[in-house]
């Protein structure tokens, strides 16, 4: 079972040419030990990736390795980017070019099994200096993920909610350092949701 794992810097997490510090990592370690022998992963996340960015590159870092299982995350870029250097993805492109990774990724590999990740912010760090913008947007892309995802068949793994409950119990900056970029709690938060959605609908 070929598991590639795409997205930008929270899933590049330092990876260099291997599956770097985050939560790709800790799936692969988690299903290495439950399955030996059985996955072969790759991830092939890049810091500062929009939506855009990864369709550009999706023959090189994905098809050509004719994965059976695609994991992506992307969308907070897409608002990111557009403060200060106005080079954003606005919600309705984001869609349509998702929805063209999505449909072209499938014309190509008809049996191949999607994990769309939601997008997700926290109130602290640099996105406290522009929460409502954040919020705001970054809940678009989060939509518009969840849309293809129903669209295409792919698997929609939820985040925002469960980074929200958690500041119930530590505050924002204990899950994402800046708002962003998960703490090594907050990769072991998203390794352990998807898990589960794995486990429950892919990987037995």
């Amino acid at each position: 079972m070929k598991i590639l794992f795409q997205g930008d810097s929270i899933t590049d997490c330092s990876r260099g040419t291997g599956l770097g510090q985050g939560y790709p990592l800790l799936v692969s370690a988690r299903l290495g030990l439950d399955a030996p022998g059985q996955h072969e992963f790759f991830n092939f996340g890049i810091s500062g990736n929009r939506v855009v960015d990864v369709y550009a590159r999706i023959k090189k870092d994905c098809w050509n390795y004719a994965p059976d299982v695609l994991s992506l995350l992307i969308g907070v870029n897409d608002v990111w980017h557009e403060i200060g250097g106005q080079n954003g993805v606005e919600a309705d492109r984001f869609y349509t070019v998702l929805k063209m990774l999505a449909d072209d990724t499938l014309a190509r590999f008809p049996e191949i099994r999607m994990i769309f990740m939601e997008p997700f912010v926290l109130n602290t760090g640099v996105v406290a200096e522009n929460w409502d913008y954040f919020r705001e947007e970054t809940a678009l892309r989060a939509d518009a993920v969840r849309r293809v995802a129903d669209e295409c068949g792919a698997f929609f793994l939820p985040l925002q909610k469960a980074f929200d409950d958690a500041c119930a119990v530590c505050d924002a900056s204990y899950w994402l350092r800046d708002g962003v970029h998960p703490t090594a709690a907050g990769h072991q938060m998203i390794a352990d949701r998807w898990l589960a959605l794995y486990r429950e609908k892919i990987g037995g």
